[in-house]
């Protein structure tokens, strides 16, 4: 049975610029660490896999001084939970209230991809509460349920480290030549094609200027895939067995 396997950050919403990185500026200001991230600043964080990832780089020995901060790692990791703990429920809040609208074509090809029979999954590095909430925000509950979520630190290397795919793979008993991924990113392409996978980008906020070399398909996104006589036609799942045969 063909997998569907979408990233979420990016892919089934535009995430990062109106939702991460304002959740992450709220949580700093309430818990009163003396940090704003400016949009230049988080443009290159993206690049950095998982959340408490990117907040650890806010730990450097001379902030930890200055703010009185654990400086042993059992102390640092617990804090860096906490941080994070409080950004995930700040940002779920903003996905609840309708803050973050889906990306064009992700609820119509999961709905399409559904009903042809193939199998549904997300796959991110992003805290599983956060990714379930943009998953229903995105599809719909009903639809949502049909799908694997597998995200946050389920595995012990995040993207592009292929580890979350690898696991899709597996819990989804799928082949890497029968699955087609949507991501967003140079980092996320490369976890995916380091499992095997075909991959289409959906481009987004911050990925513009990416390589995106050895993608099967690049497209700003899924309701504006390349027609043949010129112009856009969405993306379906007719668009991704073929992509699925020309990479067999």
């Amino acid at each position: 049975m063909p997998a569907l396997i979408f990233d979420c950050d990016g892919v089934l919403a535009d995430t990062e610029r109106t939702g991460h990185l304002v959740a992450f500026n709220r949580t700093f200001a309430e818990l009163g660490v003396p940090v704003q991230w400016s949009d230049d600043e988080y443009r290159e964080l993206v690049r950095i896999g998982g959340g408490k990832e990117r907040m650890r780089t806010l730990l450097t020995p001379e902030r930890v001084a200055a703010q009185g901060w654990p400086t042993d790692d059992e102390g640092q990791a617990a804090l860096l939970k906490d941080w994070h703990a409080r950004k995930t429920a700040i940002y779920t809040d903003m996905v609840a209230a309708g803050e973050l609208p889906p990306r064009p074509g992700v609820a119509r090809l999961a709905g399409e991809a559904h009903e042809a029979g193939w199998q549904l999954a997300v796959a991110s590095t992003s805290a599983e509460p956060s990714v379930r909430a943009v998953l229903t925000h995105a599809v719909g509950p009903e639809l949502a349920e049909r799908f694997t979520v597998l995200a946050g630190d389920v595995v012990p290397r995040k993207k592009p480290a292929p580890d979350i795919y690898l696991l899709a793979l597996d819990r989804l008993g799928a082949a890497a030549d029968d699955a087609v991924v949507v991501e967003d990113s140079a980092g996320g392409l490369a976890a995916a094609l380091a499992a095997g996978l075909t991959t289409v980008v959906t481009v987004s906020a911050y990925t513009g200027d990416d390589d995106f070399t050895g993608a099967a398909l690049v497209v700003p996104d899924l309701d504006h895939g390349p027609a043949p006589e010129g112009g856009t036609v969405p993306v379906t799942v007719s668009t991704l067995a073929h992509l699925l045969k020309e990479d067999a």
